[in-house]
């Protein structure tokens, strides 16, 4: 790998995902040791030629030679670029830097209900992204299809589910929000879609533990044991999950337990039509 050198990215140090991939450039030495700053730690000089704002959203590479900065998207071909051109060249291609640009602001926008940090009572410069709504709605809606379309394959597994219909599965989704939207009808809207974002990537992270499963069936014919086995595995994971996403963004505790409540009230839904 070439390493890119005299230049600093700046990273939110609270978004585990921010903290892996930029430790992960360092470890392949695209970037020096020094190659990568938390937000937090931003000088006042330093803010002086960044746009924090923007920095706030789209991840910062500062030049220190010169002082430039790009951000976002373009940050990230500068650095792989270094290493592999061709792939700065096809990333520039204007429709890939598109849809690379769409792609990027969809997880960054969405990067707090996807890794959700504690929430910060100090006064120190905080890397929050500014609220998309636009972005977090269509997080809501991707999700939920592709939870839906999980649940789907994996009832197809059980014989006591066999009149499963990929329409159940959405409905059961969208039935979760709605349920779950009776319980926090009160606290204000970007709160609310900030909830169900992190609400939404609890069954999604459920989904994903369900897809070894489903790969490892198209080779092997599993006990049916097994496959409801590793469902109430899931299910006590995604709870846990629930609640420790309910103890960062210090909403009510009683939240974990309506949402055990509508999978309860849900299985005759799902039993019986």
């Amino acid at each position: 790998m070439k390493t890119l050198t005299n230049h600093t990215l700046l990273y939110d140090e609270d978004c585990p995902m921010c903290n892996l991939y930029t430790a992960g450039f360092i470890k392949a030495k695209m970037l020096d040791e020094n190659g990568r700053k938390a937000f937090v730690a931003l000088t006042d000089k330093e803010q002086t030629y960044i746009d924090v704002d923007k920095a706030k959203n789209e991840i910062a590479l500062i030049d220190n030679m010169n002082k430039k900065v790009v951000y976002g998207i373009d940050s990230l071909l500068k650095i792989i670029g270094f290493s592999f051109p061709w792939i700065e060249k096809i990333g520039n291609w204007k429709p890939v830097n598109y849809l690379l640009r769409k792609l990027y602001k969809f997880i960054s926008y969405n990067r707090k209900v996807i890794a959700p940090s504690k929430i910060n009572d100090s006064n120190k410069l905080e890397c929050t992204p500014d609220f998309n709504v636009a972005y977090r709605i269509s997080y809501i809606i991707l999700t939920i299809l592709f939870t839906a379309f999980v649940l789907f394959q994996y009832a197809k597994l059980l014989s006591f589910l066999s009149n499963t219909l990929f329409s159940k599965e959405l409905a059961l989704a969208l039935g979760q929000i709605g349920f779950q939207y009776l319980f926090i009808r009160k606290i204000n809207k970007q709160d609310q879609l900030h909830y169900i974002g992190n609400l939404i990537t609890v069954s999604v992270i459920g989904s994903l533990f369900l897809l070894p499963i489903l790969i490892l069936n198209q080779f092997v014919v599993l006990h049916e044991y097994i496959t409801l086995g590793w469902f109430g595995i899931t299910v006590n994971l995604m709870i846990l999950e629930h609640y420790r996403r309910i103890n960062l963004l210090q909403l009510p505790k009683h939240l974990t337990l309506t949402w055990i409540l509508y999978r309860i009230l849900a299985l005759p839904f799902l039993l019986n039509f």
